[in-house]
């Protein structure tokens, strides 16, 4: 059993940058591939982006792509989101996740953290 603690959200101005961090405990991390969703009020989650268990590989949503890095340490146990150019639409509640296997959908993550919140103010 993975469990997931995001960190880093908070209230910040558009054009500001934030960095989200999600720590894992209880698995080997390196057989996961992580991912961001968020989930703004009265929206479905959505994938924001999702990086390879070891070479790296990222992919990330069109709506993000450009001003959102995400990263990993495995030595760490630790998947950061670098948010760019942050702007209000960016404001939800941001939730890690880890899969076995790859893809963008909600479904094929096995775990997920209690989600960290972030607003942008314009």
């Amino acid at each position: 059993q993975v469990q997931l603690v995001e960190s880093g959200g908070g209230l910040v101005q558009a054009g500001d940058s934030l960095t989200l961090s999600c720590t894992a405990s209880g698995g080997t991390f390196s057989r996961y591939r992580m991912g961001w969703f968020r989930q703004a009020p009265g929206l479905e989650r959505e994938f924001v982006a999702s990086i390879s268990r070891t070479f790296g590989d990222a992919y990330s949503a069109n709506s993000v792509k450009g001003r959102f890095v995400i990263s990993r340490d495995n030595a760490k146990n630790t998947v950061f989101l670098q948010m760019n150019s942050l702007k209000a639409e960016d404001t939800a509640v941001y939730y890690c996740a880890a899969a076995l296997g790859p893809g963008t959908s909600t479904t094929l993550y096995d775990y997920w953290g209690q989600g960290t919140q972030v607003t942008v103010s314009s």
